[in-house]
């Protein structure tokens, strides 16, 4: 066939990529002794390695060190070893060593990304071209973030050592995107890249040792669970960031309950393609085979749900497959290859039995006539309509190239499927008319979503999800947060409470007898159970009885505040006036209150008094920043710009202290509230009087019914009750050290975002119990990408 001919037929001849630098590589290295630990490379103490193979062809390329617990052991005490002095050096000495491993890794970025392919399988396009590039950006973004880290960060210092596991669908990206944050922030490493995918981790360790990054800074350990589990466990270890499936996020979630770890989880995802009937049909297809069939569908964000809306969706669909009758399936090294093999046969038969489930449940599955190589762990690329939404391929995370579709008739029913799903990593919307895709994308709970594109990643804009999808931001200024800490004013531990008697000796006086109750959905109510609890003054006698909430009265309240649309939709402004009302009104009354403080705590006056004034001046601190602690704009290297928004994190449990327990509870209460939250409060146990006296304050101060819902009752029983409940989405407790540990470990249902004191009490008082710090708990950020030009 002569040029002239080819070009009509648009036949491709191969274009292999050479591999032979690769292949000098791994025959020159001894993968035996592949733990970089202290900065020496060493074998697994027992011995044992496992076998890494091409995807493509099921060939061995090398057998790795498989680390035990006592090779975590090491490499954590050499990370701690290497700590003071590496989190005192200046921001200036960090930036060099960062910008030194991005310029290495620009040197040797053609054999980073020939090991990734040939080691996961991804298209030589996609890692020449996305996956290297976007690591070294990486580290020469955070290079900066180093420097200017005292000036953009006040009174935040770097958490410790970091326990890092990354999985293999972006083995390179995924390690950038873990350390150059770590070490930007002063910390040091441990990280266990995935068992299918330790080549590029162990090239750069090489690159680590070549750049001068100090001893212990950096260690890189290989291995399986067994390694994962000691790196979760190790107690020298102050923070775990893990990318992986929400089943073993649930897992590590669990695991590091009570243990104080900074924990941050970058999960699973069943990412919503939304095509509205005004959409560029032609660039939405091809937006879709970047979305869905980007690295064989092995992303976390991939769009593996198509919603079209119904007048387009025949002629999409027809679009769609002609364009999946064009995509070249082959070997990784071609440039040439849209679609290479999946990592392992494992994920092969996993992906062959969802769809073979899928279609048992009704869909049906088209696949292009496409010949598959002979050799490797291939997959065609699936189309499946006639999706239920409860189908397992519209629910579960296939992880492979298999895309699942249904049609909407409206906005609103699009909103609605898009977030028919435990998960909320990401969403593409497409329109010509940005006024509707700016519509509907702050009403996608996902934490990224591109419009009128998809798969677009920068150092300087943040990614992570909600819900199921875990929490936590890598990249960005949200994603360094995830490793700096602020010192809070903490105090002593917290003693679990002790249940009061129900026989407390009545006061004399000719008072009318009367019961607090709940207040639930903007009325005061009775409990369900029809019990109350003995209030004590501080002086043993009986100050009142409060109703003793029980589960169905949590889930009431629950069922307020989600039922509550008007808080979280009203403008900042607007909750401002309201929580400005709120101070108003509780200053008219703040002599009542104090003598009810000294009644129940037995605090003199003055001290109640001035509790009561810094009640009030904290609502009127939030109130002032309801409507100015905002999202930003990113200005990634592409055209685009990244909305940063900030949404609140939804319905908001509050288990507030024994201490200061007005103070602690407005403190808890406010910045949640500022933020657009809908909140459940349990108040102070020994104290809850001060709480129901709110009510009337909360009934005349113009807060929506439901916005704020309060149950009185035992703290570790309803506390329980809030982190097993999993329509609430975050939860914060200060509380004893037990009732600490289990929230945290009964939270993996829905793994809501919880914030617990772990068993200290704080000094409410204090500057460092307000502000900020509290805010950036009370939102979650969704970063928007909007392009621009033609």
């Amino acid at each position: 066939m002569n040029i002239l001919e080819r070009y009509h037929a648009m036949d491709y001849g191969p274009a292999p990529e050479a591999r032979y630098e690769a292949d000098a590589w791994l025959a020159a290295r001894d993968f035996s002794k592949a733990l970089f630990i202290d900065g020496d490379w060493k074998a697994a103490g027992g011995g044992k390695t496992f076998d890494t193979s091409d995807p493509a062809s099921g060939k061995l390329l090398a057998k790795v060190s498989d680390a035990g617990a006592a090779d975590i052991g090491a490499a954590v005490s050499a990370a701690t070893k290497a700590l003071p002095r590496w989190s005192a050096s200046s921001g200036y000495s960090r930036a060099k060593a960062l910008y030194a491993i991005g310029r290495a890794m620009q040197r040797h970025q053609r054999l980073f990304a020939v090991l990734e392919s040939i080691d996961n399988g991804k298209p030589i396009r996609e890692s020449r071209d996305i996956d290297v590039p976007l690591a070294i950006r990486h580290f020469i973004h955070h290079a900066g973030w180093a420097q200017a880290l005292d000036k953009d960060f006040p009174d935040q210092k770097g958490v410790g050592v970091v326990g890092q596991i990354i999985p293999w669908n972006f083995p390179l990206l995924m390690l950038a995107w873990k350390i150059a944050p770590a070490l930007a922030a002063g910390c040091t490493v441990v990280l266990k890249p995935a068992e299918f995918t330790p080549l590029t981790a162990i090239l750069f360790a090489e690159i680590c040792e070549r750049s001068g990054v100090p001893k212990g800074v950096v260690n890189i350990v290989h291995g399986g669970p067994e390694a994962g589990a000691a790196i979760v466990n190790h107690p020298g270890i102050q923070k775990i960031a893990f990318t992986g499936s929400s089943e073993v996020g649930k897992i590590i979630r669990k695991a590091t309950a009570g243990s104080g770890k900074k924990l941050s989880l970058e999960l699973g995802g069943k990412s919503a393609f939304v095509v509205f009937e005004d959409a560029d049909l032609d660039s939405a297809v091809e937006g879709l085979v970047d979305g869905i069939w980007f690295n064989q569908g092995q992303v976390c964000c991939a769009g593996s749900r198509l919603l079209v809306q119904e007048g387009v969706a025949e002629a999409f669909i027809a679009k769609v497959k002609t364009r999946m009758s064009r995509l070249r399936v082959g070997s990784p090294l071609d440039k040439n290859t849209d679609i290479g093999p999946l990592v392992d046969l494992t994920q092969l038969h996993r992906v062959k039995g969802l769809v073979a489930e899928g279609a048992k449940q009704g869909a049906v599955c088209w696949q292009p006539d496409v010949a598959l190589p002979t050799s490797g762990y291939y997959h065609l690329p699936t189309l499946a309509t006639g999706v239920s939404p409860a189908n397992i391929l519209a629910q579960e995370e296939v992880f492979g190239p298999v895309l699942a579709t249904m049609t909407f008739r409206n906005t609103e029913e699009a909103i609605e499927l898009a977030n028919n799903t435990r998960y909320g990593l990401a969403a593409s919307v497409w329109s010509d008319n940005v006024n509707l895709a700016l519509h509907v994308a702050p009403q996608l709970k996902a934490g990224v979503v591109w419009v009128n594109g998809t798969n677009m990643f920068d150092a300087a804009c943040g990614f992570g999800g909600y819900r199921e999808s875990g929490f936590g931001r890598e990249g960005g200024r949200e994603g360094m947060f995830e490793y700096l800490s602020a010192k809070l004013p903490l105090g002593p531990a917290i003693k679990p409470a002790v249940a009061a008697a129900q026989s407390v000796e009545r006061s004399n006086g000719d008072t009318i007898d009367r019961t607090a109750k709940l207040f639930i959905g903007g009325k005061q109510v009775r409990p369900d159970g029809n019990y109350s609890l003995a209030v004590a003054t501080a002086k043993g006698k009986l100050a009142g009885e409060v109703g003793l909430g029980s589960r169905k009265d949590i889930r009431d309240a629950v069922a307020a505040a989600r039922a509550c649309k008007g808080w979280p939709e009203a403008t900042a402004y607007n909750r401002s006036q309201v929580l400005y009302y709120l101070a108003e009104n509780l200053s008219g009354r703040a002599d009542e209150f104090a003598a009810r403080l000294t009644e129940l705590t037995g605090a003199t006056a003055k001290a109640a008094r001035e509790e009561v004034d810094q009640s009030i001046e904290r609502l009127f601190l939030y109130a002032g920043l309801a409507d100015k602690f905002e999202g930003r704009v990113h200005q990634p290297p592409a055209r685009a710009v990244t909305l940063a928004l900030h949404e609140p994190v939804g319905v908001v449990g509050i288990v507030a202290p024994d201490n200061a327990p007005l103070l602690g509870l407005i403190s808890l209460a406010a910045p949640a509230l500022a933020m657009g939250n809908t909140v459940v409060a349990v108040p102070s146990e020994k104290y809850p009087l001060l709480t129901t006296d709110l009510y009337q304050i909360i009934e005349y101060s113009d807060v929506p019914a439901g916005a704020i819902n309060i149950v009185t009752g035992r703290t570790a029983e309803l506390t329980g009750v809030l982190a097993r409940h999993d329509d609430v989405d975050g939860l914060w407790v200060f509380a004893d050290a037990e009732t600490c540990a289990k929230t945290e470990a009964d939270s993996v249902g829905n793994l809501k975002r919880v914030w617990t004191g772990n068993g200290r009490s704080l000094d409410w008082a204090s500057t460092e119990a307000a502000g900020d710090a509290f805010l950036r708990r009370a939102v979650e950020v969704k970063n928007v990408w909007v392009p621009y030009g033609d």
